[in-house]
C-alpha cells in the first residue's frame, strides 16, 4: 500500500469510526472523517493528521459538500468506510414509533446511500478510475434482535445496497463489500455487559470483543487489489448469540 491512498470514514468521531480512522492512519493512509460533533472530529483529526468535516449524513447536500472537500484536499478517494449510523431502545413491533422509524431509516439507510453515491461518483470520474466502498452492516443484517424493527430493517437494506453497488460498480473498477460487526467494545455496546433482551424474553449479558479486531478486518478488505473483493465479512465476539440466536 502506498502512502498516497486516501481513506474516508463517516461517523469518524467516536466508536468504530474513530478506531477505523486511527487504524487507517497508522497503516499509512491519508484519512478524512466526518460526523456531527466538531469537538470529537477535531480530537481524532489531531491524532491522524487528516481532514475532517462536520456533516449530517441525513442531509444529501452536506454529504456532497464533505466529499467535495475531501476531493479538493487530496485529489482522489481510494476507500470509503460507510460507517455512520444510530440505534434505538428496544421496543415491541406494535409499539414502534413512526418518528423513530423514519429517523432510523433516514440515518442508517438513506445516509448510507447518500455517502455511497458521492463516493461512487468520485471513484467513477477520477483518474485512475475506481476505488472501494465498505458498508457497515451488522449482525442484525442477517439475524435480527428482538424489539429492533427499524434497526433490523435498515441493516437488512444495507445488504441490498452493497450488492447493488457491487454490481453497478463493475463497469468502473469500483469494488463494494460489507462488514457485519457483532459486539465490538465501544460506548454503543457498553450496556451489553449488564444484559440485553434475548429472543426468549430473558435479559442476558453478552460478551464483547476488542474493536481492534474490526479494524484489522477493514484493513484487510481495503488492502486487497481492486481485482479482488471481500463481499461479506462477519467479525464478532466468538461466543455472542448469533449462530443459533433465538
Amino acid at each position: 500500500m502506498t502512502a498516497t491512498k486516501v481513506a474516508v470514514i463517516t461517523g469518524g468521531g467516536s466508536g468504530i469510526g474513530r478506531a477505523a480512522a486511527l487504524g487507517f492512519a497508522a497503516a499509512g493512509y491519508k484519512t478524512a472523517i466526518c460526523g456531527r460533533r466538531t469537538e470529537a472530529l477535531e480530537a481524532v483529526s489531531a491524532e491522524t493528521g487528516g481532514y475532517w468535516g462536520q456533516c449530517d449524513v441525513t442531509d444529501p447536500a452536506e454529504v456532497a459538500k464533505f466529499f467535495a472537500g475531501v476531493k479538493a484536499e487530496f485529489g482522489q478517494i481510494d476507500v470509503v468506510f460507510n460507517n455512520a449510523g444510530r440505534s434505538a431502545p428496544a421496543v415491541s413491533f406494535g409499539d414502534v414509533d413512526v418518528v423513530t422509524w423514519r429517523e432510523m431509516i433516514d440515518t442508517n439507510l438513506n445516509g448510507a446511500f447518500y455517502v455511497a453515491r458521492e463516493a461512487f461518483r468520485i471513484m467513477r470520474d477520477q483518474t485512475p478510475q475506481g476505488g472501494r466502498i465498505i458498508n457497515n452492516g451488522s449482525i442484525s443484517a442477517d439475524v435480527p434482535r428482538p424489539g429492533a424493527a427499524a434497526y433490523n430493517a435498515s441493516k437488512h437494506a444495507i445488504t441490498g445496497l452493497t450488492k447493488t453497488i457491487s454490481l453497478d460498480g463493475r463497469a468502473f473498477n469500483i469494488a463494494c463489500g460489507q462488514i457485519d460487526i457483532g459486539n465490538a467494545a465501544t460506548d454503543m455496546t457498553s450496556k451489553m455487559s449488564g444484559g440485553v433482551l434475548q429472543a426468549n424474553g430473558t435479559i442476558m449479558p453478552e460478551p464483547r470483543m476488542d474493536v481492534a479486531n474490526v479494524v484489522d478486518g477493514l484493513l484487510y478488505m481495503a488492502g486487497l487489489p481492486l481485482s479482488a473483493n471481500v463481499q461479506f465479512m462477519t467479525v464478532m465476539a466468538t461466543t455472542m448469540p448469533y449462530i443459533g440466536r433465538g
